[in-house]
């Protein structure tokens, strides 16, 4: 049975950083990543990342966030920096591999002064 346990996120002023992790268990996951949903608005891809350490992200993130993975760990980070009001949303974790995707709870994140 697959878990992820997602944590870090918060409330943080603009500028701010705030780092959100995911530890998936049950078994090894080619691509893991992050999607966030704000309010009235769709899910969307924020960053992804494969074993193999390949990257992706949104425009409107680059060169504020970075993504990485521990894969001893089956675990994935996402690293956000220079936060801005835009970037609060509610964040999910989302691993796949082969035919098969899971989703974390999603944790909240809120950048606000």
């Amino acid at each position: 049975q697959v878990q992820l346990v997602e944590s870090g996120g918060g409330l943080v002023q603009p500028g701010g950083s705030l780092r959100l992790s995911c530890a998936a268990s049950g078994r090894i996951f080619n691509l893991m990543g992050w999607y966030r949903q704000a309010p009235g608005k769709q899910r969307e891809l924020v960053a992804s990342i494969t074993y193999g350490s390949n990257t992706n992200f949104a425009d409107s993130v680059k060169g504020r966030f970075t993504i990485s993975r521990d894969n001893a760990k089956n675990t994935v980070y996402l690293q956000m920096n220079s936060l801005k009001p835009e970037d609060t949303a509610v964040y999910y974790c989302n691993v796949r591999g082969g035919l098969l995707a899971f989703w974390g709870q999603g944790t909240q994140v809120t950048v606000s002064s």
